[in-house]
Order: structure tokens, then C-alpha cells, then sequence
């Protein structure tokens, strides 16, 4: 993702800015998402693995980033407290 965007990007209600998942974060996730036990904000089951995401720096919310694009809608994050096995804050 261009640099440039990602300094400017933030979470559209908190306005924490975002940065890329890790590697380990997005396999933690996708795991959970396979497993069935992940909601996005506004309570529909994510049911599609992500291929990339953007995650609050203060580790709160996954937004998904769609073909490059990210996808910043409010209802469309994806809480982190739900995700039993996310890695710790490096």
C-alpha cells in the first residue's frame, strides 16, 4: 500500500491512525474467521478470509482492504477483543 495513504489514513470514528496487520495478526485472524466466531461492528458474520487489513495502532479494530483498497466504513471494522488468539502487541 502507498505510503503516502496509509499516513493518512485513521479510523473514521476513533481517528486512531492505521497500519498494516503483521503477518501473524492476519493468520490469527483468518483462523478465526474460518472457525466462525468473528462479527464486524455491526454484527454480520465475516465470512471471507482477508488477503490484507489495516489495524488501529491502539490494536482495537481490522479494517479489510479489498483488491488495494481499504475499506474504512464504521460498521464494516472488525473488533480485535472478540479474536481469542491475537498475537500480543509487539
Amino acid at each position: 500500500m502507498d505510503k503516502r495513504l496509509l499516513d493518512i489514513l485513521c479510523c473514521p470514528v476513533s481517528k486512531v491512525p492505521v497500519r498494516p496487520l503483521s503477518r501473524s495478526e492476519l493468520e490469527a485472524l483468518n483462523a478465526a474467521i474460518a472457525a466462525g466466531g468473528v462479527q464486524n461492528v455491526a454484527g454480520a458474520a465475516v465470512q471471507t478470509a482477508l488477503s490484507e487489513g489495516l489495524i488501529t495502532t491502539d490494536r482495537k479494530v481490522i479494517y479489510r482492504v479489498d483488491d488495494g483498497i481499504p475499506v474504512m466504513l464504521p460498521e464494516e471494522g472488525i473488533g480485535t477483543l472478540q479474536l481469542r488468539d491475537f498475537p500480543a502487541a509487539a
